[in-house]
């Protein structure tokens, strides 16, 4: 057996690319093709006494392979209908991709406020110093680090169109997108 197991492990690692191509086709997921091809290859290793030396290999592994996906699929597919049967207002979120826009357009409203008005904001609203440590950093006195954390803030309001607390978060439409998916979850 110390020369099968050699021969094994050479036949297991050629056939990786086929077995990632397949599951990719049946996933069209690069990560989730890498964790399948992962799982069948520590299936068969482990189930490797059970496989009949002179038969197809590359048959079994696609086979083993292909099972596992379906398994998967059916447990994913389950697990989903378990979580649809829940309130649909407690799986949706915000869009991720609104923070981003959001960081870029207050990093660029920043940089076009003052220096001494942008580092007294810093200070004080990102390094959490309090208004006499940012006085003391600054140099100045405490009364104009005050005025310049407000002043930076109203200008950063103004050049961001933020006119009240309402500004922050889903907007209109995403909130009635998020009503209607909740009230069809209710009446199913």
């Amino acid at each position: 057996m110390g020369e099968a197991l050699p021969s094994m492990r050479d036949a297991l690692v050629e056939a990786i690319p086929r077995l990632r191509a397949f599951a990719l086709a049946l996933c069209h997921d690069p990560s989730q093709a890498d964790d399948l091809v992962q799982e069948t290859l520590v299936k068969a290793w482990n189930a490797r006494d059970n496989f009949d030396k002179g038969t197809n290999l590359k048959a079994w592994l696609f086979t083993i392979l292909r099972n596992t996906f379906f398994s998967e699929h059916r447990k994913r597919r389950y697990r989903l209908g378990y979580r649809e049967s829940l309130d649909a207002s407690s799986q949706w979120r915000h869009p991720e991709q609104d923070g981003h826009l959001a960081m870029q357009d207050f990093l660029a409203a920043l940089s076009k406020l003052p220096p001494d008005q942008r580092e007294a904001l810093l200070l004080v609203g990102a390094e959490g110093f309090s208004y006499e440590e940012a006085g003391a950093i600054s140099g100045c006195a405490v009364g104009t680090i005050k005025s310049r954390v407000n002043r930076a803030r109203r200008r950063l309001c103004d050049l961001l169109h933020i006119t009240d607390e309402d500004s922050f978060g889903p907007d209109a439409q995403f909130d009635a997108v998020l009503a209607r998916a909740a009230s069809q979850a209710r009446r199913t």
